[in-house]
């Protein structure tokens, strides 16, 4: 199973669990590094003060509930809970559009345009695409041909 099937499965398996600690999984990501992995999730509040540390841990416990159960993981991992930062990953259409306006980071999983990375200010998105203004120029990014994508700090 590629990666990218393996992380929404997990999405879907892992999602209830999150919601019903009062969090909202923003994304979750998985490395296979031979025999060992990592599974990484990144959980989202709407409260002012943010994802604690008792929050991580709370969702942990919770989460590794469900995979023990479910064991949708072959070998060794380690399981990460975290807030999304900063520089936070953008995983979802949903995301693009929730920070129009703001500067990415976007790795694609092949050229376009002859490039693989773009870094512009979001301009739009939608289920399909997003619109990145690069250079003074718009570009149209394939969601499904993004690799990775990440909000740059403005701090």
């Amino acid at each position: 199973m590629a990666i990218s099937q393996k992380v929404e499965k997990l999405t879907e398996m892992l999602e209830p669990a999150v919601t019903a600690c009062g969090f909202e999984l923003w994304g979750i990501e998985f490395f296979q590094q031979g025999r060992h992995s990592v599974l990484r999730l990144f959980i989202e509040t709407e409260r002012e003060e943010g994802v604690g540390v008792d929050d991580c841990s709370t969702v942990s416990h919770q989460v590794s509930g469900v995979l023990d159960v479910e064991d949708p993981i072959s070998g060794e991992y380690t399981l990460e809970v975290s807030s999304p930062g900063w520089d936070r990953g953008l995983f979802k259409p949903s995301h693009f559009l929730r920070f129009v306006g703001e500067e990415a980071n976007v790795r694609l999983n092949a050229p376009l345009q002859g490039r693989r990375r773009f870094k512009g200010i979001i301009q739009a998105a939608d289920d399909t695409q997003v619109s990145l203004l690069v250079d003074g120029e718009v570009v149209q990014i394939p969601f499904a041909g993004i690799d990775k994508a990440n909000i740059v700090p403005n701090i």
